[in-house]
């Protein structure tokens, strides 16, 4: 098995980006624009690596180096976003990778990119780049061509030699054990367990009841061996089950309009573990929209609506509307989900306002509101 994290640190002692590997601070696939810049690294990757594996490293400032880590991603069907736009596309993987010193909700996005041995190109338009575009790279760079391009292995060997210097060992997992121990507090159970005598997979998760349900809530959980974070959720409610050979994880969302609420099952994630060393994640969308009375949606949108005026035009908030405010992401998320038009571009709106804001409860329910409208929307 490859330590994801000790990969990271392998790429990063080159001194600049090359044929094989590109870092970037961020991606953002909010934006046709941002969908369109992460293909073409993607692409241009794929084409100058066909024999062997190639990366993108999220979180890294460019210039020196710097680990400053991103948010946990989650999406299970970036896939299908390669697999939409490229001829030949290739199988990705996005993978979110802890380091020690990051805060716990950070972590580094490794974009492993598989070799195909075959040229990818745009089958289709997207942002200013044409049907038919080729992307390769030369050097740090990514260029472009309209034409014939011949594929050349050139990066094989490096690579190979690179993946196996971050082969995982025992002194590492047990560091990995201990340092994921030491991370968490008591309060949060830390706890682990072996699958199949070759799996070490650590979590953690703050435990409550409601009713006969048995949730767990700020839930991380890792797998040691790779040093690869599978699951982390900052608000939402998880239930975990497991057996010999998997790992189930039932997460929820709980969602209140005045005195109506519940815990709405979102999407059950399964790790399978394999007798051959590998395993696979399966993940299902389970999420039903709840329909709450149209009248109190109304105002409670118009209420949201008020509140995202005063943040633009710098006006104080009153008691109640500072109490509302810590609701307002959840709120549009709701009134997205029962078809209000303006809810979802108010809610990005509201980003820059609630991201300035020194009580960030808000931000953070602003991020788990988006993430789960972009589960909803990629189903």
């Amino acid at each position: 098995m490859i330590n994801k994290r000790l990969l990271i640190k392998n790429l990063l002692a080159h001194n600049d980006e090359n044929s094989f590997y590109d870092k970037k601070r961020k991606i953002s696939l909010d934006t046709n624009e941002g969908k369109a810049k992460f293909l073409k690294h993607v692409c241009a990757l794929s084409n100058s690596n066909p024999t062997n594996n190639s990366f993108i490293v999220i979180g890294v400032e460019d210039q020196v180096n710097i680990i400053e880590g991103v948010d946990f991603f989650d999406d299970s069907k970036i896939q299908n976003l390669i697999n939409s736009y490229f001829e030949n596309p290739p199988q990705i993987k996005y993978e979110n990778i802890p380091f020690p010193r990051l805060p716990r909700h950070k972590v580094v996005g490794l974009v492993t990119i598989h070799p195909n041995n075959k040229v990818t190109f745009l089958k289709k338009a997207i942002w200013k780049y044409v049907k038919g575009r080729i992307f390769f790279r030369r050097g740090s760079n990514s260029m472009s061509t309209l034409g014939k391009f011949e594929l050349k292995n050139i990066n094989q060997t490096i690579v190979e030699a690179i993946e196996i210097n971050a082969s995982n060992n025992i002194k590492l997992t047990l560091d990995g054990v201990f340092d994921f121990m030491n991370r968490h507090k008591q309060e949060y159970h830390p706890t682990y367990k072996v699958f199949n005598e070759q799996f070490v997979l650590c979590w953690a998760g703050k435990k409550k009841s409601v009713g006969t349900k048995v949730f767990y809530s700020r839930v991380d959980i890792e797998l040691i061996n790779e040093q690869v974070r599978l699951f982390y959720s900052a608000l939402d409610e998880v239930k975990i089950e497991f057996n010999q050979s998997a790992f189930i994880i039932t997460e929820y969302v709980f969602l209140k309009i005045k005195d109506e609420f519940d815990y709405y099952p979102l999407e059950k994630k399964v790790i399978h573990f394999k007798e051959n060393g590998k395993h696979d994640i399966v993940s299902e969308l389970l999420f039903q929209p709840p329909q709450f009375d149209k009248a109190v949606l109304h105002h409670v949108f118009n209420n949201c609506n008020a509140i995202l005026n005063k943040l633009k035009r710098k006006l104080p908030l009153n008691e109640i509307e500072l109490a509302d405010l810590k609701e307002l992401p959840t709120n549009y998320l709701i009134c997205a989900l029962n078809d209000f038009e303006d809810a979802l571009p108010n809610l990005k709106e509201s980003r820059k306002f609630l991201r300035e804001l020194e009580d960030k409860s808000a931000y953070i329910k602003y991020k788990e509101a988006v993430r789960v409208l972009r589960k909803v929307k990629n189903q």
